[in-house]
């Protein structure tokens, strides 16, 4: 169904799309692309080639070792509690108010 249905969806989109363009954009469609400059000679920056920053004195073997997470001394609080009961908690009966000074007109 789909494919019966494309060629005249196509068509008419088509259609549309030419009849827009002639009420609103008044230009004529090209038959033929035209050749555009390929090298921009305006608003375009020069890349700038990255470099990284030089290593800090402080940063030795000895210091990136320290970081050896396998080494972490082992934490017994990071064990899940067990949840709580949740108890249930009474609503209040709020009655509604007729002298609130509020007036629906």
């Amino acid at each position: 169904v789909f494919f019966r249905k494309l060629g005249s969806l196509i068509k008419n989109t088509l259609e549309k799309c030419q009849r827009e363009n002639g009420f609103i954009y008044f230009q004529k469609v090209p038959a033929e692309a035209p050749q555009l400059e390929l090298k921009a000679n305006y608003g375009l920056v020069e890349p700038v080639p990255f470099e990284f920053p030089a290593l800090n004195a402080h940063w030795t073997p000895e210091t990136l070792a320290a970081f050896d997470l396998t080494k972490r001394p082992k934490d017994d609080t990071a064990k899940p509690k067990p949840d709580e009961e949740v108890k249930p908690l009474k609503e209040p009966d709020i009655k509604p108010q007729k002298d609130s000074g509020c007036q629906i007109s």
